[in-house]
């Protein structure tokens, strides 16, 4: 096997992510000044009241979206990484259980679903920790990757590494993963997407499911026609109460099919695809 290839002389690696951010949002109820601003109702309240319709719409990710989700990715036999918010998983103990008996990655997405960009070294590094310790109990295993929401410090590559983790996801640089030992001890960045990410059809309404879906396939035959000369990853990131709704969960449905019909795909986890990477390149020098 030379360097540039993934197991089994696969062309691309493919990674499935999927967002479990319900419960962990920003909420009065849990000592917030206001309620979560992402919301797909399009109306941006502001105050010290509940936005019980907008808790709602969370709560239907983690019921009948996920079990969608669930089914799906089993279909296909798809393994995946569930970047989840550890308060997420801890208020949704059957979804961390039916990811659990499935055998997906679960990275961790913060403790709760905050922008952690603010934090004092101290509190971010408390934040890291809360968010290992509660994954760990909701799904028997700890996170090696991490997804901030957003935004993250100069700092956070550093800790992570002193707190034993693998890879990193806060980067949209490239399309391979890459070692970042800046803050002295390596870690292996593997690089997100956001233009192959269903947030799409909250953000810009008008893209449909049937548009998000082709601009997803049309990313991986694109990609799986270029010459290799290194590892080449494509992400596709999913979020629970977006796709896995009933007019959206068909677009889904074909990216999964389309790309399971490509024996050159390795449709894998992140943490798969950092580990395989940390065999395949050597660990660079703990120095800049």
């Amino acid at each position: 096997m030379e360097n540039h290839l993934w197991p089994d002389g696969k062309s691309l690696a493919v990674s499935f992510v999927v967002n479990v951010e319900e419960g962990a949002e920003q909420r009065v109820s849990d000592g917030d000044r206001s309620a979560e601003p992402v919301d797909e109702l399009g109306v941006v309240l502001k105050g010290d009241f509940r936005n019980y319709g907008n808790e709602s719409n969370y709560a239907y990710g983690v019921g009948p979206a996920a079990r969608r989700v669930m089914r799906l990715l089993d279909q296909f036999g798809v393994k995946a990484t569930f970047t989840a918010a550890g308060l997420a998983l801890e208020r949704a103990p059957e979804l961390a259980k039916a990811i659990a008996a499935a055998r997906h990655e679960v990275c961790a997405h913060g403790w709760r679903w905050v922008a952690q960009h603010r934090f004092s070294e101290d509190d971010e590094r408390e934040f890291i920790r809360k968010a290992i310790v509660s994954i760990e109990k909701s799904v028997g295993q700890r996170p090696v990757g991490w997804l901030s929401r957003y935004l993250h410090t100069g700092n956070t590559r550093r800790l992570l590494a002193e707190e034993g983790f693998l890879y990193h996801m806060d980067d949209y640089s490239g399309d391979a993963p890459f070692w970042d030992a800046n803050g002295g001890k390596p870690i292996v960045v593997v690089p997100y997407a956001l233009d192959t990410n269903d947030m799409k059809m909250w953000n810009a309404p008008a893209l449909s499911p049937a548009d998000w879906a082709t601009y997803a396939i049309e990313s991986f035959d694109w990609m799986m026609r270029e010459p290799r000369s290194e590892p080449a990853l494509l992400s596709i990131g999913v979020h629970l109460r977006i796709i896995g709704r009933p007019g959206r969960i068909g677009a889904f449905e074909r990216v999964l099919e389309h790309i399971a019909r490509d024996k050159r795909a390795w449709v894998t986890t992140r943490r798969a695809i950092a580990e395989h990477f940390v065999r395949a390149f050597p660990r660079p020098s703990t120095t800049p």
